[in-house]
């Protein structure tokens, strides 16, 4: 039986803790270590022995992906923020600096001139009366201020150049005077008052001197607002070197009571606080300076990470508030894929996050958008813009990364990157989307660059009825129409990966392999308007007015079955697609999937020529009037004749083969037994 050790000893892995008089086993994970229960599994179970058993989720390891990928995605985000911070902090420094040597370079100047004019006194005394005593006048000169304002600000200064200046006197008569000792002293006594009572300047404080001698060290503040058993605060204080101060917070004094413990057991007393309350008060009060830290309103977190069981859709509005405004960071989990990922329950949808979701295999691409449209709109409400920066569907759950700026302006463009898509969901599978506003970049009057209006746009953008099979098109969205991807947010993370210790990362692979799917899925314009004010290019930042033209993805399987035939390999699709000259890639969503810039047409196009070239269908396969038979039928010129001539389509599976300088794991199986989210906690939240 392994030692029994006190909760100040040392962690450890699997170390057996007795404290209040529990025992407890530890787990390790990442380079935090959290207390269970000793009778409890390390794995939790969904079906809990016993008819009543309730389920206590201690620690849920299938979601150790998502703890992985947020600390080096906030690593990767607070880099940058710790350089953008040294340098405002030494932006603001050298103000001080300039103004300290603007302050000098006055006092030069009016020493100078009050050097001047005694020099023309001197000169006229000298050809009168010259004598040795001349001289002392010109050796006595010092600075002193002639502004009225300047003397109030350089009051010392001004002291210390009377003890000189009035140790000569000149006479009435031209002679230069000389001031006896006790004249002196009275002087000396009249400048140290002076010199006491004016305000100091910033060089006579030491305390000042001191600290800009010493380099400031930035604030990193996060908070994780829904803490249950504080694993995420615990790794983040531990993992990521330039955190300040974490705040772990939960509704349940049980949980709080758990944090505390392990918080203690990992001696992280002076980085973490723990805090008992629902976690939108405690994000309102942040927002509007309730919430008081040494005596102090507390300022606004620079990350908030957003891990609920079941929806986060309650807790965006105080999230977008309550973190920075200048690019402050959201890490948003949802783990009810079964309301935004699938046609079940499209009024629940709607209800949490403002759309209806899409029905078919892209239904997790829609998704993501869903939960983006729902931070953005929460965003815009209080002039705030969403760029996100990384947006993955994993499992069971949806995991985004978002940055929030302050600007007007950049919330102008929301309408116009907000879509609804019109889904041939019963026919053919094909889609189309519309914007609910349109950004319209506009030169201007002078003919001298350009500026963007924001207008209605047009309806509708498609039939009732798809243009391909002719089936009944339905409605999904709105939902949100831009990038979903930062493509220099990605790389920095797969950048730092390779510094990344896999005994501290254990889903390091899976990282890799995912991340590198979700950089190849963006497929940018190929000609950008540079003419656009908002171009990365002249502003160095996120595009707010970027559209993804190419949102959804398909699968060749699934258009295969409305043909009924034979089922392409993704290669050949994929070679066929790029020797027309269109790009295609993959969806970190699915496997077996390709995103393409290639038309529905086109797509359509390529499939027919499968059809004729490799694969016929036998007489009698498709029903008259089905999806398939009239996607064949326009193929042959009998609805639409003479629309366009056929493509010459070769399915080069070389060309459409996608080519890793090493393997990667990019898509996850089920890696044990009764994996999943399991069943919601009893009285303890999941870690």
């Amino acid at each position: 039986m392994a030692p029994t050790n006190d909760i100040t000893a040392t962690p450890a892995a699997d170390q057996h803790i007795s404290h209040g008089g529990k025992d407890y086993t530890t787990i390790k994970e990442g380079l935090a270590y959290i207390l269970i229960p000793a009778s409890a599994s390390k794995i939790p179970q969904t079906t809990p022995k016993g008819a009543n058993a309730p389920q206590s989720v201690f620690y849920n390891p299938i979601q150790q992906f998502n703890r992985d990928l947020s600390v080096l995605a906030i690593k990767a985000y607070g880099e940058e923020a710790i350089e953008r911070k040294e340098r405002s902090i030494a932006k603001n420094k050298q103000k001080i600096q300039d103004k300290k040597r603007k302050r000098e370079d006055d006092g030069l100047r009016d020493s100078s001139r009050k050097a001047g004019k005694i020099e023309k006194e001197k000169g006229a005394i000298g050809s009168a009366n010259p004598g040795p005593a001349a001289e002392i006048v010109s050796e006595s000169v010092v600075e002193e201020s002639t502004d009225t304002q300047q003397d109030k600000e350089n009051g010392s200064v001004e002291a210390a150049n009377a003890v000189v200046d009035n140790s000569v006197s000149i006479g009435t008569n031209g002679d230069v005077e000389m001031v006896t000792a006790d004249e002196q002293l009275l002087v000396e006594q009249k400048a140290a008052s002076a010199k006491t009572t004016e305000a100091p300047s910033i060089e006579a404080i030491p305390a000042k001197d001191n600290l800009s001698s010493q380099p400031k060290k930035p604030s990193f503040t996060i908070l994780d607002a829904l803490s249950a058993t504080g694993l995420r605060a615990l790794r983040y204080a531990h993992e990521i070197p330039f955190t300040t101060s974490v705040t772990a917070n939960d509704l349940l004094p049980d949980a709080t009571k758990s944090i505390k413990l392990n918080v203690q057991h990992n001696k992280l007393e002076d980085k973490i606080q723990t805090v008992t309350g629902n976690a939108l008060s405690h994000m309102y009060n942040v927002a509007c300076g309730e919430y008081k830290e040494n005596g102090k309103p507390k300022a606004k977190y620079d990350v908030i990470d957003l891990d609920p069981y079941g929806t986060a859709a309650p807790f965006l509005d105080a999230a977008v508030q309550s973190v920075k405004e200048d690019g402050g960071l959201l890490c948003v989990t949802c783990t009810d894929a079964g309301v935004w990922a699938s046609n079940g329950y499209p009024e629940k949808a709607f209800s949490l996050y403002g759309g209806v979701t899409i029905k078919g295999p892209q239904s997790h691409e829609g998704g993501l958008r869903l939960i983006l449209h729902a931070i953005a709109t929460s965003a815009a409400k209080y002039g705030l813009a969403m760029e996100p920066l990384l947006s993955l569907s994993i499992d069971f759950y949806a995991r985004v990364f978002v940055r929030i700026h302050k600007s007007a302006n950049e919330v102008k463009f929301l309408a116009g990157k907000t879509m609804v898509v019109y889904n041939c969901d019963e026919g053919c599978g094909a889609w189309t989307t519309q914007t609910i506003g349109k950004n319209k970049l506009a030169a201007n009057k002078s003919g001298k660059g350009h500026f963007w209006k924001h207008v209605y746009s047009q309806a509708p953008s498609a039939s009732e009825h798809c243009v391909h099979c002719g089936m009944k098109t339905h409605m999904a969205g709105p939902m949100y129409g831009g990038p979903m991807q930062s493509p220099e947010f990605i790389k920095k993370i797969l950048d730092g990966l390779p510094n990344a210790s896999k005994d501290t990362y254990q889903t390091h692979a899976r990282i890799e392999g995912m991340l590198s799917t979700a950089l190849e899925e963006h497929l940018p314009p190929i000609v950008e308007d540079t003419n656009s004010p908002t171009h990365p290019s002249k502003t160095n930042r996120y595009d707010p007015a970027a559209l993804d033209l190419y949102p959804f993805f398909f699968i060749p399987s699934t258009l295969a079955k409305v043909l009924h035939c034979v089922t392409p390999h993704e290669n050949a699709v994929r070679g066929g697609l790029r020797h027309l000259g269109y790009r295609a890639t993959r969806s970190h969503t699915k496997g077996g999937c390709i995103k393409t810039d290639a038309p529905w047409e086109v797509i359509w196009d390529v499939m027919r020529e499968w059809v004729k070239q490799k694969a016929p269908i036998k007489e009698g396969a498709l029903k008259e009037g089905s999806a398939g038979w009239r996607i064949l039928r326009l193929g042959e010129g009998e609805v639409k004749e003479g629309e366009k001539p056929n493509l010459k389509v070769v399915f080069d599976e070389k060309l459409g083969m996608e080519r890793d300088a090493k393997k990667l794991v990019r898509y996850q199986i089920n890696p044990r037994e009764n994996w999943g989210p399991m069943n919601r906690a009893s009285g303890k939240d999941k870690a």
